[in-house]
C-alpha cells in the first residue's frame, strides 16, 4: 500500500531530522561556525534540517489523504516521488552547502514533490 510506505518515510525523516538537529545543535552557539549565521553553508544546513520535517509532513498528509477521504491513486508514482523527495531534499541541501555548484540539483527533489502532489491531485480530478 503506498500510504504505508509514505508513513514510514515520514517517520524516518522525522527521526533523521532530530538526529541531524542534535548534531548541528552541538555547534550552533559558536558565532563563527561554518562562516557565521548568515553564511551560505549554515543557511543551507538549516534548510536541510527543516526539510526533513517539511517533506515528512507532506508524506503524512499524503498517507492521511489516502486513508481518510479514501482517495486511491491509479499508480504508485506519486507515493514513490514523495518518498524520494524525503531523502533527496535534505541530501541536496547538505551537498549544496558543501559545494555551492551543486545547488543546480534542487530541481530533482522539487520535481519529486511536484510529481507527488500534482500526481495525486491529477489522478483525483480524472477519476
Amino acid at each position: 500500500m503506498p500510504s504505508d510506505v509514505n508513513i514510514l518515510a515520514a517517520w524516518v525523516g522525522i527521526f533523521a531530522g532530530i538526529v541531524v538537529g542534535i548534531m548541528q545543535g552541538l555547534f550552533f552557539y559558536r558565532e563563527d561556525w561554518l562562516g557565521g549565521y548568515s553564511s551560505w553553508r549554515r543557511r543551507l544546513m538549516r534548510l536541510g534540517h527543516v526539510s526533513f520535517f517539511g517533506i515528512a509532513l507532506l508524506n503524512l498528509a499524503f498517507a492521511w489523504t489516502l486513508h481518510n477521504p479514501g482517495w486511491r491513486p491509479a499508480s504508485s508514482v506519486p507515493a514513490a516521488a514523495l518518498c524520494l523527495a524525503e531523502a533527496l531534499m535534505p541530501a541536496v541541501c547538505y551537498l549544496a552547502a558543501w559545494r555551492p555548484n551543486l545547488r543546480r540539483l534542487f530541481f530533482v527533489p522539487v520535481s519529486c514533490v511536484l510529481i507527488g502532489i500534482g500526481g495525486l491531485l491529477m489522478e483525483r480530478m480524472l477519476s
